[in-house]
């Protein structure tokens, strides 16, 4: 009996590995497809140009910053999910688009589309408090995966009890072709009505580079700095006051402005939409958990996330 369970698993596990691999390989064919300029392959919904004009100024690298836009649309009637691109084209290009993914921002780079931010909008708004938590997913404009910004609910939790249920909310980030999973975090440290402060680091040519975002003391947007290790400030994640949904224009050095930096930043920009509601969920669940009212439950992403690399599997 032990080995005929054992066979099960060994045959599911294997299952899994083929269906990965062959979702892999889909990707990899619509990808090449796309730089071949074969039929079929997406195009990002043109822009108006006086819209290009002005998008093409405020994010044009200069002075030896580099300049981005992440802007959150106000509804979910966007061209990217009623227009060219479609759901089922979408979960065949990519099988990180989800069935629930919903597509709510772009980013803008050098005047151009580069990039669309989607979350997973069942995970956040039709699944009960226990389990409820948000998953983003950064896109290049024709639909390939560049990375995916996790919600950590266990590690949250833990570190909401610690603080005293001050909300302290921590996020995984795995960049396309990165090993390092670079975990971000909101800061135990903070005073009431005082700005609230983030970190994070990333593994660079084998050193560790640390970094700080903190919330600005005066701004007529949500204005965030962005700090290295040694406290200068290396960039700036200016939010626009006058938009209903949400703006942001982002600069960084040139120097650091690398691939697992620039998808950080653009992911934490679109996480400042929910970035209240979601303090406030995991300040409620850690309530809950102190009560013993409330029991959280973990996907089995999440779980993957905190097991053992060295396990035998």
């Amino acid at each position: 009996m032990a080995n005929a369970s054992a066979t099960d698993e060994l045959l599911r596990e294997a299952d899994s590995a083929a269906s990965d691999a062959a979702a892999d390989a889909r990707a990899e064919v619509f990808e090449r497809a796309e730089k071949e300029g074969a039929p079929g392959a997406v195009e990002a919904p043109p822009m108006s140009k006086r819209r290009a004009k002005k998008l093409s100024k405020q994010s044009k690298s200069k002075d030896g910053f580099k300049h981005f836009i992440v802007d959150v649309w106000l509804t979910d009637l966007n061209p990217t999910e009623f227009g060219i691109f479609k759901r089922s084209r979408n979960r065949a290009r990519s099988r990180q688009f989800t069935k629930d993914m919903d597509i709510f921002a772009e980013v803008i780079e050098e005047g151009e589309r580069k990039g669309l931010i989607g979350y997973r909008k069942d995970l956040w708004k039709e699944t009960e408090d226990a389990g409820k938590r948000l998953v983003f997913k950064l896109f290049t404009d024709k639909l390939n995966w560049r990375a995916t910004m996790d919600l950590m609910l266990a590690r949250s939790i833990q570190q909401t009890i610690g603080a005293r249920l001050l909300p302290v909310t921590t996020y995984s980030i795995n960049n396309s072709g990165e090993e390092q999973v670079v975990y971000l975090e909101r800061s135990a440290n903070k005073w009431p009505l005082m700005p609230e402060n983030f970190s994070f680091f990333l593994l660079q040519d084998g050193k560790v580079e640390f970094f700080r975002l903190r919330q600005d003391f005066i701004r007529f947007g949500d204005d965030y700095t962005v700090y290295n290790g040694r406290n200068e400030e290396i960039g700036m994640l200016d939010g626009a006051f006058f938009t209903i949904s949400g703006k942001w224009r982002g600069r960084v050095r040139e120097d650091y402005a690398d691939k697992p930096l620039m998808n950080t930043l653009q992911l934490f920009c679109a996480m400042l939409i929910f970035n209240d509601r979601c303090r406030s969920h995991i300040k409620q669940i850690a309530k809950g958990v102190i009560a013993g009212e409330i029991e959280p439950k973990l996907e089995k992403q999440e779980k993957d996330l905190y097991m053992n690399p060295r396990r035998v599997r």
